[in-house]
């Protein structure tokens, strides 16, 4: 069956780092552009990173612009996004999710995984 599991998240202090991972399972990555978005509670979901098809083009959110990195590894059939300089404000469930372009607009994601933690705190 067609999945996407996130993995990497946890607690870290203010200043910190952790680096996600975004596997596929019954598909290919290589065909699709996988996005990053983040959910706090009593928020909406919104989108962090997105990383196109094999060329690699990458794009951020205004407040995460030099801090993540998002990258793939296709023989792998992973997505990775590595957090730097973490602040509370990035505390959410992190999700990824699949697409046949890079877009904002959650709606056209075909698959999602089911989320990983990000805690931020002192």
């Amino acid at each position: 069956q067609v999945q996407l599991v996130e993995s990497g998240g946890g607690l870290v202090q203010p200043g910190g780092s952790l680096r996600l991972s975004c596997a596929a399972s019954g598909f290919t990555l290589d065909y699709y552009a996988i996005g990053w978005f983040r959910q706090a509670p009593g928020k909406e979901r919104e989108g962090v990173s997105c990383i196109s098809t094999s060329a690699g083009s990458t794009y951020y959110a205004d407040s995460e612009k030099g801090r993540f990195t998002i990258s793939r590894d296709n023989a792998k059939n992973t997505v990775y996004l590595q957090m730097n300089s973490l602040k509370p404000e990035d505390t959410a469930v992190y999700y990824c999710a699949a697409a046949r372009g890079c877009s904002s607009l959650k709606e056209i994601y075909d698959y999602w995984g089911q989320g990983t933690q990000v805690t931020v705190s002192s």
